[in-house]
C-alpha cells in the first residue's frame, strides 16, 4: 500500500502531532508499505530526504503565522501558494497514494491534499490533534466561528474519515464538523514504548539544573490555555507545607504565562523551573528525574505526554474521567491517580500521597505501564490505522458481497 502522511508539523519540529505522525510513518514503513511524508519547511531541514526509518520526506516552502496572543501561539507555518499547490499536486500524482493520512484539521497541507484526494477519488483519514477551544469567552467565540465558517466547509469538502482519539475529541468532532457516524474511527493516541524501556539519565538532569535530591513534579508539554498549569500552581503551596524543597519542572514551551503570574502572587516562583522544549530523546531523562507527572489537570483528556510518563513507569496525576478512552478503563489508585478538576486542595493531597508513599506509587506506576503496553503501544495503534486503511481502500468489486467491506 502507498500511504501519504501529511502534517505541517514534523520532526525536527517538536510537538505531539509531529512525534505521532513520525512514529506512525515509521511503523507503516516497517510493515513494508511505501510511505511519503509531506510537511512544511522548518529551519535548515533538507527539502527532500529519505529517512533512515524507511520513508521519504518532502518539505514544502512555508511562511510563519504571526503570533496573535490567542490560544496556541505555536510557530505555525502555512504552505499555501500557487507554486506549492502545483508542487503538491505533482508530488501526489507521482506517488499515487492509496490513502492519505492527514494530521491537523486546521492546517493548510491537509486542505490542499484533501482537495487533491477528492479530485482523484483517494480516501483520506484525518487525525484531529487539537480542539480549537479557549477558556476565554471571546477567544472561544472566535475559534468557534473559525471552525464553523472556515475549517468545517474545507474539511467536509473532501469528507475524510476522522480519527477519534478520546471521548472529548469525539464530542468535539461531532459538534463542530457534523461528521457522520460511518466516518468516525476509534483509534487512541500511540506511545513509542521502546523509548522508555531503557531508563533515562535522571542524574544528568538533576545535575544540569542543580536539583540535588529535591522532590520533582514533572509537568510535560507546551503550556497553553487548555493546559495552563494554574491548578498545579494553586496546589503547590499545600505540597510545600509537607515537602518544602519540591520543584515543578515544566518541559515545553510557555505560550501562556498566567501560571507564572499566579506563582509570583503565591510566592512559589522559586519552586517552578521552566526548561522549555527539549529534544524527544531527552524526555526519558526528565521522566527518570521525577517522582510524579502532572499536567492534564483541566478536564481536557489524557494527552500523549501523560501516556509517555506512564510508559516510563512514573505515576501520573490527572483530572480526567475513568472512561476517557473508549474500551479502556482508568482506575484511580491502580493505574493512575485521578483528581477533580478545579480543586487545588484535592490535587495537593494527591501529590503529597504520591510523594509520601514510594512503594504504593511504584505499584500504580507499574500498572500504568502495563496499560500502555497493552493498549497504547505504537505497534498496536499503527495496526489499528492500517486496518482502517485496508477497509476504506477496498473497492466495491473486490468485496465478496459487492459492497464495501465493513470489517
Amino acid at each position: 500500500m502507498r500511504i501519504a502522511v501529511v502534517n505541517n508539523f514534523f520532526p525536527p519540529r517538536v510537538g505531539g502531532s509531529s512525534h505521532l505522525s513520525e512514529a506512525l510513518a515509521h511503523q507503516y514503513a516497517r510493515a513494508e508499505h511505501e510511505v511519503l511524508v509531506v510537511t512544511a519547511a522548518f529551519g535548515d531541514s533538507p527539502v527532500s530526504e529519505t529517512s533512515d526509518r524507511g520513508y521519504r520526506i518532502v518539505r514544502l516552502p512555508a511562511f510563519s503565522m504571526p503570533k496573535l496572543g490567542l490560544s496556541i501561539d505555536f510557530d505555525i507555518t502555512f504552505a499555501t501558494g500557487p507554486r506549492n499547490i502545483l508542487k503538491l499536486g505533482k508530488l501526489l500524482d507521482e506517488f499515487s497514494p492509496d490513502v492519505i493520512h492527514q494530521h491537523g484539521q486546521f492546517l493548510d497541507l491537509s486542505w490542499l491534499s484533501g482537495r487533491w484526494a477528492a479530485r482523484n477519488g483517494v480516501p483520506v483519514v484525518l487525525s484531529v490533534h487539537t480542539r480549537l477551544e479557549n477558556p476565554n469567552r471571546l477567544y472561544a467565540l472566535v475559534f468557534a466561528l473559525l471552525d464553523y465558517a472556515m475549517v468545517r466547509p474545507l474539511v467536509n469538502s473532501y469528507d475524510p474519515y476522522m480519527v477519534v482519539m478520546d471521548r472529548q475529541m469525539d464530542a468535539y468532532i461531532r459538534s463542530r464538523y457534523a461528521t457522520r457516524e460511518d466516518r468516525l474511527v476509534d483509534v487512541p493516541v500511540g506511545v513509542e514504548v521502546e523509548r522508555f524501556r531503557v531508563a533515562g539519565d535522571g542524574a544528568q538532569v538533576r545535575s544540569q539544573w542543580d536539583l540535588g535530591d529535591r522532590k520533582v513534579i514533572l509537568s510535560l508539554g507546551h503550556v497553553i490555555p487548555l493546559r495552563d498549569r494554574l491548578a498545579l500552581v494553586e496546589a503547590l503551596p499545600g505540597v510545600l507545607r509537607t515537602f518544602p524543597d519540591t520543584v515543578v519542572v515544566v518541559v515545553g514551551n510557555v505560550h501562556y504565562r498566567a501560571f507564572l503570574d499566579r506563582a509570583e502572587q503565591l510566592g512559589v516562583s522559586e519552586n517552578i523551573l521552566c526548561v522549555g522544549a527539549v529534544p524527544k530523546c531527552e524526555i526519558p531523562d526528565y521522566v527518570a528525574a521525577a517522582q510524579v507527572e502532572a499536567h492534564d489537570l483541566d478536564g481536557h483528556g489524557l494527552g500523549t505526554a501523560s501516556l509517555e510518563a506512564m510508559a516510563a513507569g512514573v505515576p501520573v496525576v490527572a483530572a480526567v474521567h475513568v472512561d476517557n478512552f473508549r474500551g479502556v478503563q482508568l482506575v484511580d489508585g491502580e493505574n493512575i491517580v485521578l483528581v477533580s478538576e478545579g480543586r487545588p486542595a484535592e490535587l495537593a493531597g494527591a501529590l503529597i500521597r504520591v510523594l509520601s508513599d514510594p512503594e504504593g506509587s511504584a505499584l500504580v506506576a507499574g500498572k500504568g505501564r502495563e496499560l500502555i503496553d497493552q493498549r497504547f503501544s505504537m505497534e498496536a495503534v499503527s495496526q489499528q490505522h492500517l486496518e482502517v486503511f485496508d477497509r476504506i481502500t477496498v473497492k466495491p468489486s473486490e468485496d465478496r458481497g459487492g459492497e464495501p467491506s465493513q470489517s
